[in-house]
């Protein structure tokens, strides 16, 4: 009887649903909105507190409770052959200033949700397998995001992320001591170790698998992006006395590069460019500004065309700066890349034996998965979300989604632990 199995019982035929659907509403509700959304931004209070429920559910079960420098936070379940390298699934439980109950906290939970219907089978897998809660990957409060996986994974420097401020002035060492500070029962474990391989589940973030009535999204890549931060200096003045023709309005300058870069990144069904990030300073009604700050994502699954739009970013800016000056930096640069077949096709046949409907979907957003693709073999499961929308308190996916999407879940994770 193959571990994991029992009395010809598969591993997905051991999900609690019930359970997973109480813990997706109880983590909604730190940090909650009045709206039914969340606020719970990386490394806050909200956070601290559903961690702390994070590891008590994990320690349930019999899982060992971990974090790293960078505040990642692990639950292991134990292999015949602890020496091996484990199976690794998460997502991550940071949101947006206005963000939903699903998105990156669904994959943190049937990630968690299999290991304790693993932990509670008749058997173990040959590797160990390990659910992950990611720090930081929306990086709404501290930027750029992806800091726990790429961290994790040495893309980026630690010493680099913990010196980063939000904008009060806290840093990422100072809030990340004190998470760590409120986890004194969790053993601490070094940055990064070898993955044998890592699967991520999330909600689509876009409208293909509800439109098409798909069960199951398996995705065979994510789109490049690539980010910025402009500032635009002027000079303050009376908004009353200061004649327009001998102003440097720092936000009408500001307003002119946006303008630009817009037309620059033409068919709007093509590329995607937003400017979510938006300050002004002084702020105040009767000053003329003396500094805009903006950011910019541009996004294109054609790395050529990435590369050259973003490319063209800074000129672009400095030829719209007027009276102004203007200064750029690109704070991130992610490729488009195409996640292996193997392991794509491991999510389609689980899928298929649960007699679920499925479809390979590109993935338009960025996750953690994109950093864990080239540390070990990666893949991601998509489950449909109403209406497409994410990032938005409205945020919702139907329980037999979440279910769907956990089932398959589990039995590719042990598939990859016990298998190959």
């Amino acid at each position: 009887m193959p571990p994991g199995k029992q009395h010809g019982m598969h591993p997905s035929d051991l999900i609690d649903v019930d359970r997973l659907w109480r813990r997706l509403m109880r983590l909604a509700e730190f940090g909650a909105t009045s709206a039914g959304g969340v606020n719970r931004q990386a490394l806050s209070p909200e956070e601290i507190a559903a961690r702390k429920v994070l590891a008590a559910w994990a320690r349930e079960a019999g899982l060992t409770v971990l974090n790293d420098p960078i505040g990642n936070l692990f639950f292991r379940l134990e292999g015949t052959d602890p020496a091996a390298a484990p199976v690794l699934s998460g997502s991550h439980i940071d949101s947006q200033p206005t963000g939903g109950k699903f998105d990156g906290t669904f994959g943190v939970l049937a990630a968690l949700e299999a290991l304790c219907a693993l932990a509670s089978s008749a058997g173990k897998p040959r590797r160990p397998v390990e659910a992950v809660a990611w720090t930081n990957e929306e990086g709404s409060r501290f930027a750029p995001g992806m800091m726990g996986s790429e961290a994790f994974t040495g893309k980026r420097a630690l010493d680099g992320m913990l010196a980063v401020e939000d904008v009060d002035g806290t840093s990422v060492r100072s809030a990340l001591a004190r998470v760590l500070a409120a986890e004194p029962d969790v053993s601490g474990r070094p940055l990064g170790f070898p993955v044998h391989a890592y699967v991520e589940a999330h909600i689509e973030q876009g409208p293909i698998l509800e439109r098409e009535e798909t069960s199951i999204g398996v995705v065979s890549g994510i789109q490049g992006s690539r980010r910025f931060r402009v500032t635009v200096s002027g000079e303050a003045a009376h908004a009353g006395t200061t004649p327009r023709r001998d102003r440097k309005d720092a936000v009408l300058a500001a307003v002119g590069m946006i303008d630009a870069l817009s037309g620059l990144a033409g068919d709007p069904e093509d590329v995607m460019f937003t400017v979510g990030l938006f300050r002004v300073k002084p702020n105040a009604p009767s000053v003329v500004p003396r500094e805009a700050y903006f950011s910019i994502d541009l996004r294109h699954p054609d790395n050529d065309v990435l590369g050259r739009l973003g490319d063209a970013i800074p000129d672009c800016c400095h030829s719209n700066k007027g009276a102004c000056a203007v200064a750029v930096e690109e704070i991130a640069h992610a490729p488009s890349l195409e996640f292996p077949g193997s392991l794509r096709e491991s999510i389609s046949t689980a899928a298929e034996r649960l007699g679920l409907s499925w479809r390979e979907i590109h993935s338009a957003a960025g996750h953690d998965a994109r950093q864990l693709h080239y540390h070990c073999d990666s893949g991601m499961i998509f489950i449909p979300c109403r209406d497409g929308i994410s990032h938005n308190e409205s945020e919702w996916t139907e329980p037999h989604h979440v279910a769907d999407g956990s089932r398959v879940l589990a039995d590719v994770l042990w598939e990859l632990a016990d298998g190959r």
